[in-house]
């Protein structure tokens, strides 16, 4: 498994993932470029894709993570998240849908607590959610 940099020509693979993970954020995959998007790579098939972006000096917001779901639970998540908070130190935060219990259930084991909850923060379908943080020093 290789964690790299995403570049335009994986756009379509992030596409397809983000697509077949209707719990998750629902961006569009460019406008990813523009923060830090690293991508789990494998036999050159991209099967997973973290995006990041700085809120303020040492202050992260995951913005989305998504494996392909014949992939998921073989820690593809795990070792894109790993890769992050290896390479940054300081506060990690992000939104996940109340509804979504094996995501809150991920985090949670890797170590983020809830802080917040935001009502009726989502559309289609209408979810609270649940803000997460997570100390990386």
């Amino acid at each position: 498994m290789i964690i790299r940099a995403a570049t335009e020509q994986d756009l379509p693979a992030i596409s397809e993932i983000q697509e077949s993970a209707p719990q998750a954020s629902q961006w569009n995959p460019r406008d990813y470029l523009a923060h830090e998007c690293r991508v789990a790579e494998q036999n050159h098939l991209v099967l997973g894709f973290l995006v990041i972006r700085t809120v303020a000096e040492c202050e992260w917001e995951i913005l989305n993570l998504a494996v392909t779901p014949s992939f998921r639970r073989q820690g593809i998540g795990r070792q894109l998240l790993s890769d992050v908070l290896e390479r940054h130190a300081g506060e990690f935060f992000l939104e996940v849908r109340e509804s979504n219990e094996p995501a809150r259930r991920f985090y949670s084991l890797l170590g983020f607590k809830m802080i917040a909850k935001r009502l009726q923060y989502y559309t289609n379908p209408p979810d609270s959610a649940i803000v997460m943080k997570l100390y990386s020093w």
